[in-house]
């Protein structure tokens, strides 16, 4: 069992895309893992500032980057899902490589896709989360107050993530409405 975390483009790029990488630093450094198709595609020349940004989180040790090698278990995990599974659509680099790799190593996918990856967290069984649910965390360790957790959801959203609410506290309410 590891505790690492493999994130996706999309969950790391919200931090990333808003400049503040201290939640993930405090709760989960040296224990963030970037599969190298995640950091490829955080590489795109024409945002530099988020490849810089994940360079330095990288040479303060908060992240690692993992290769996926071919002829290895997760290789064959990950090709299977961009190319696509029988019966099912191809997805993205990003998140076949988390996925593959979380599967690997019992890891935790961390992700807000979850229309492409639904199928196969319940067909691996794999934990997953996301970025509500990293700043909840960071909400119940006392790292955030739920007004600041609005304000960074808010810059979220002014970037143009994807995010399930309009809010942080909507959030939170939907999480409480779905146990």
């Amino acid at each position: 069992m590891t505790d690492d975390l493999f994130f996706d483009t999309d969950c790391l790029s919200a931090f990333l895309w808003i400049n503040d990488t201290s939640i993930l630093h405090e709760l989960y450094g040296g224990k963030i893992v970037l599969p190298e198709p995640v950091y490829h595609e955080l590489s795109n020349p024409s945002i530099p500032h988020i490849k810089q940004r994940a360079d330095i989180m990288i040479s303060n040790k908060d992240v690692y980057i993992k290769t996926i090698d071919t002829g290895t278990e997760e290789y064959k995990l990950y090709a299977e899902l961009v190319r696509g599974e029988k019966g099912k659509k191809s997805i993205g680099h990003g998140e076949a490589g988390g996925i593959a790799l979380a599967k690997t190593y019992n890891g935790i996918l961390a992700s807000n896709n979850y229309r492409d990856i639904a199928p196969y967290i319940e067909k691996y069984n794999l934990k997953h989360i996301d970025t509500g649910e990293i700043l909840v965390e960071a909400l119940k360790r006392n790292l955030i107050t739920e007004a600041e957790g609005n304000n960074i959801w808010n810059k979220m959203l002014a970037k143009r993530r994807k995010l399930p609410a309009t809010t942080f506290s909507g959030y939170m309410l939907n999480q409480q409405k779905d146990v």
